[in-house]
């Protein structure tokens, strides 16, 4: 039988994320206006954009599939994060998905929503799932991967594109899934390290 991470340490976090983010979908337009990830205000040094535009959606159909992902990767992996953990992981995520847009897509001048951070959090969890011998999260990495190495060579979906009202950031899928690749091997090395270190003991 499958279980779900129901304990507040590893439902918590996630469902914070989601209570704002539909807050600031009912506080629209003021909510984009302030918060959104915008180049121009971001040249003005307003950086609190850099994470704050992943609260925001464009409509209600795309907070809905944000959620969905959101809740399936709480289902899949919460159990991996304490309270603590999960936001560390989630707030590097939107420095490093906004910080890989602002420097290596200029042309990206507007973003909001969580599908960057997502991606992220999926390879993170695949890599979790690796360490407690579970195969299928090779197959996950890979997974998620050859998807957007797809969204670079041929594009995102049309069909998504008209439900959310608006262009899918493949950018953003590509360096959240570049930041979570680079925090799951930070926690490679330092289990390499603590590896040895027990060796010689």
């Amino acid at each position: 039988m499958f279980n779900l991470p129901v304990q507040t340490k590893y439902s918590l976090a996630p469902l914070l994320i989601l209570i704002l983010s539909i807050i600031l979908t009912l506080t629209e337009p003021m909510s984009s206006d302030l918060l959104a990830y915008d180049r121009s205000q971001l040249n003005d040094f307003q950086w609190w954009r850099l994470i704050t535009g992943h609260f925001l959606h464009t409509n209600s159909a795309h907070l809905l599939l944000n959620t969905a992902g959101l809740t399936l990767l709480w289902a899949l992996h919460g159990q991996y994060y304490y309270m603590s953990r999960y936001l560390l992981i989630f707030m590097l995520l939107c420095l490093g998905t906004s910080g890989g847009l602002y420097v290596f897509a200029p042309q990206m001048q507007w973003y909001v929503g969580l599908s960057g951070v997502l991606h992220g959090l999926f390879v993170i969890g695949a890599y979790f799932d690796i360490q407690n011998k579970f195969k299928t999260g090779w197959i996950l990495l890979m997974g998620v991967w050859l998807k957007v190495i797809h969204e670079q060579i041929f594009g995102a979906s049309e069909d998504v594109a008209q439900l959310i009202a608006a262009n899918v950031a493949i950018d953003a899928h590509l360096f959240g899934t570049i930041t979570g690749s680079s925090i799951i091997l930070y926690y490679f090395v330092v289990n390499r390290i603590q590896n040895k270190r027990e060796q010689n003991d």
